[in-house]
């Protein structure tokens, strides 16, 4: 190469290198920044990734990422990082996300929100051909975000069905009431741990890194996904049917030993290889194959048209500055929002009901932490009927005071009583059948109110609070659960109807509580 050749051709290969350091820097800075500022989330989410078996499994994830990104970084040197202002909008909705949660009250959609910001100044820093390259990587981001246990529920449903349809196919006869499973040796419940939650979650996450990696087909990609939720749904049904099976002849006891040591440890590591094993002989993605198309990138003209929209580093910071600190501003205004509450509240009279000693057995108390006031008691009708009644009162929702939290309300987990399934309900209510060892089958009707509205909705009321505190508006907050034992002559249910009849509508009867004015009823009988 001529001298004056070399001599032109060495600048702007340091240029090229700087404008990666340059780039580089500048996004590690933020990155820092915005984790140091959103600290609780990711103080949350390291809190599960660690503590709670689900999620361990997303400690492997950062590592993933590096890989990801290392895989690519022979394709992405082509290209030089540069401010793109057009990200600011994407920057914008993850942090709109992230005041959705805060003023909701959902964790799980704060958390999304602050991995969706460290996803979002990518693009802004760097440009977008260099984040079109590292797209997949972006996105499996969000698996940082701790999210599954909420289909507890259905998958303790769906697994209870399969077991007891394979015990019914293997002779074994079996009943089902909920989530528990009568046998000839005994009763099994289909507990949260049981379910199938944490293999589910953890092949989901897997599944979709291998899609990527070992596939180019979209329909391939596509089946593989499919089989791997699928096979992990089927494998913890046959997993519950082999602990029963085996109970049958060995006993329950040394059945359930079996089950976590045996299949906890080993069964699905061999669904987990047999799901690869099978899939082998489709992969299609040679060996060598880089993870994206450089030139295709390179070659794009409608990213060259996106890429005219430059802007420098420090007109970004600061608008990423100004947008961080409004949004700060405005949920530590909504969370110091507190609706004034009397000193004191009572459970009123009702037309025709007397209040009568609250003693049930076994112990029955829904749980309201955080609630500022809560009364619990007994009402009784000359005819034998009576229905329980529980009422807390909320100055305002936050995360130590959520009325529809997990765990608060009727299906209060510590206290012995469990939930065997939905019950009837009403159109401002919806219903749980509880049972306890012990203790007759137990009907829970559970209301919130917030303000004048009055619904049976988790959502509904998580959209009540979320209008209050947009508008920075203060309203209390109740929960009212109704609950009855069969009487004998009476359902459960029909017993709740006809104190709901007798009480009229809701909304002013909490109003009357919750306003202190509720007239009081007559001493115990």
């Amino acid at each position: 190469m001529p001298p004056d050749a070399a001599t032109a051709a060495a600048p702007r290969h340091r240029q090229r290198i700087g404008g990666w350091a340059d780039g580089l820097t500048r996004l590690g800075a933020v990155w820092l920044a915005l984790v140091l500022l959103f600290l609780p989330q990711w103080q949350a989410m390291a809190h599960q990734w660690w503590s709670i078996s689900t999620y361990s499994h997303i400690l492997l994830i950062p590592a993933i990422l590096i890989w990801l990104a290392w895989q690519r970084r022979e394709g992405l040197r082509a290209f030089a990082p540069q401010g793109w202002w057009p990200g600011l909008a994407a920057f914008a909705a993850a942090l709109l996300l992230w005041i959705t949660g805060s003023l909701a009250g959902i964790a799980e959609a704060q958390q999304a929100g602050a991995v969706a910001m460290l996803i979002a100044v990518v693009p802004l820093l760097l440009g977008p051909r260099i984040a079109m390259g590292l797209a997949f990587p972006l996105a499996y981001m969000l698996f940082l975000v701790p999210v599954g246990d909420e289909a507890i529920p259905l998958m303790q449903t769906v697994d209870a069905r399969l077991t007891v349809a394979l015990l019914h196919a293997s002779g074994i006869r079996a009943g089902l009431d909920g989530v528990f499973i009568t046998t000839p040796a005994g009763a099994f419940e289909i507990a949260e741990a049981c379910s199938g939650v944490k293999f589910l979650v953890a092949m989901i996450a897997f599944g979709v890194l291998a899609a990527h990696v070992c596939f180019v087909s979209r329909w391939r990609r596509a089946a593989f996904l499919a089989a791997a939720i699928v096979i992990p749904v089927l494998a913890n049904g046959l997993r519950s049917w082999g602990t029963v099976y085996l109970a049958q002849f060995v006993g329950a006891g040394v059945a359930g030993g079996f089950d976590h040591i045996v299949y906890g440890w080993i069964f699905f590591a061999l669904v987990i290889g047999g799901t690869l094993a099978l899939s082998w002989r489709f992969f299609d993605r040679p060996a060598r194959a880089p993870l994206f198309d450089a030139d295709a990138l390179a070659g794009s003209r409608r990213l060259a048209r996106l890429e005219r929209a430059r802007a420098g580093a420090l007109p970004i910071l600061v608008a990423l500055l100004a947008l961080v600190l409004g949004a700060r501003a405005w949920t530590a205004a909504a969370a110091r929002m507190a609706a004034p509450l009397p000193a004191r509240i009572a459970l009123p009279a009702v037309p025709g009901w007397h209040r009568t000693a609250y003693a049930p057995r076994p112990w029955f108390e829904p749980r309201a932490a955080g609630a500022a006031h809560r009364l619990i008691g007994r009402y009784a009708d000359a005819g034998g009927d009576a229905v329980d009644v529980f009422v807390a009162l909320y100055a305002a929702q936050g995360p130590d005071a959520k009325a529809d939290g997990t765990g608060e309300g009727a299906v209060r987990r510590e206290s012995g009583w469990v939930r065997q399934g939905p019950g009837p309900g009403f159109a401002d209510a919806f219903g749980d059948r509880l049972a306890a060892p012990g203790a007759p089958q137990r009907l829970a009707e559970t209301s919130f109110a917030n303000g004048d509205r009055v619904t049976g909705s988790r959502i509904a009321l998580r959209l009540a609070d979320f209008e209050n505190k947009l508008l920075l508006r203060p309203r209390p907050t109740m929960l009212l659960v109704l609950s009855a034992e069969p009487a004998p002559q009476r359902s459960p249910f029909r017993q709740i109807a006809a104190f709901r009849a007798a009480i009229g509508p809701l909304g002013p009867w909490l109003g009357a509580i919750g306003r202190g004015t509720a007239a009081r009823p007559q001493p115990f009988r």
